[in-house]
């Protein structure tokens, strides 16, 4: 009784917070007024070690994009702006790498286990889970190999396309990116530290490292009641914001000598914890992207990505945050193109290849 009591207080607050987004969402989409920044920026590209030039050549190939907004923090200045770096819009699935750093805090404190099973949290849904599907742990959640092939909210037509069968893999053995893994994970953030995710973002995260332009006008819950009772938690966030998260993990959980986020689990969630058959540049760690080839991998590259091209990309090998954006919002107004991971990626190594070498000094 007092399952079926909670689960439906969890879906009626997902409706009032479909019905308050519904209300205050025209706020969310106009442009920020500039303002003055904290982040420090280099007086020219050659001061900090670069190549105007080459920087200009990158420029060109980031018109060419459709991006709208693009920053690059090298040694924790501002090296490159392009495009309105305040102007706050959707990050899509970069969420998912904004809710692993609040697991770590959490996990850390004791307050999840992610070796526990579905079934111990008595994680339910529209339809009921199978015995194999309830042995899934938040781990495997979190590596998005939960063997759960449910339908959830904020699913691509990808998703949907490529989803196994149900009972096809067991629980950890198989990955699918799958949005119920991910949706579910906020559902049980929510229910072992009884607190709100974006509360918890905010204070634990955003307030301590100085965001500027974060408010809590810009996130909200969408449930999706045809689809799952696991609401997704959409976050609205402008460049340079993303980039001092970014630089957070870049700094490993460290802002100005306070301990944000472990830095034993960013060592260990932007690890590989799980090859991607399906992609040539990245493994998958806990819910972010991480190299694991090529030059990148040797770099350290690890990412939080998102549909049409959102990215936070951390460098560690070059001590840079890169930061990518395509506003979604004016997307379908303005025929903007969807950037692709391999032009994201070109356009980051374009930026790298305007670091002048010692030799060229």
């Amino acid at each position: 009784m007092f399952r079926k009591k909670k689960w439906s207080i969890i879906i009626c607050s997902g409706i009032f917070f479909v019905f308050l987004y519904s209300l205050t969402g025209s706020k969310n989409t106009s442009l920020t007024i500039p303002k003055s920044s904290t982040w420090e920026q280099y007086e020219t590209p050659e001061e900090a070690g670069w190549s105007s030039i080459r920087l200009n050549d990158a420029k060109k190939y980031y018109d060419s994009l459709g991006s709208t907004a693009a920053m690059v923090i090298y040694n924790g200045k501002v090296l490159i702006s392009w495009g309105d770096i305040t102007k706050k819009s959707n990050v899509h699935s970069v969420r998912k790498s904004f809710l692993s750093a609040l697991y770590g805090i959490h996990i850390e404190q004791g307050n999840i286990d992610i070796n526990k099973t579905l079934k111990e949290l008595e994680i339910m849904d529209n339809v009921l889970l199978t015995e194999q599907e309830l042995e899934a742990e938040i781990s495997d959640l979190l590596t998005s190999r939960s063997g759960v092939f449910l339908t959830a909210g904020e699913e691509s037509l990808w998703m949907r396309l490529t989803r196994p069968d149900r009972g096809l893999y067991l629980p950890g053995t198989h990955f699918y990116y799958n949005n119920w893994d991910f949706n579910v994970l906020g559902t049980i953030f929510r229910d072992k530290t009884d607190s709100d995710l974006f509360t918890e973002f905010k204070e634990r995260i955003a307030i301590p490292i100085g965001m500027e332009d974060y408010t809590m006008e810009d996130t909200f819950y969408k449930l999706e009641v045809n689809r799952s009772i696991h609401p997704s938690y959409l976050f609205r966030m402008s460049a340079r914001d993303m980039a001092r998260f970014g630089q957070l993990y870049l700094q490993k959980g460290k802002w100005e000598g306070q301990q944000i986020i472990p830095e034993a689990w960013i060592e260990k969630s932007t690890s590989v914890q799980t090859p991607v058959l399906q992609s040539d540049e990245y493994g998958y760690g806990y819910m972010w992207w991480v190299a694991d080839s090529g030059k990148f991998g040797e770099l350290g590259l690890y990412s939080a990505i998102g549909r049409y091209g959102q990215s936070i990309d951390i460098v560690p090998e070059k001590n840079l945050v890169f930061v990518h954006r395509v506003d979604s919002d004016i997307f379908w107004n303005r025929s903007l193109k969807r950037v692709s991971d391999r032009k994201r990626l070109r356009l980051l190594e374009m930026i790298l290849e305007a670091h002048i070498s010692e030799t060229e000094a």
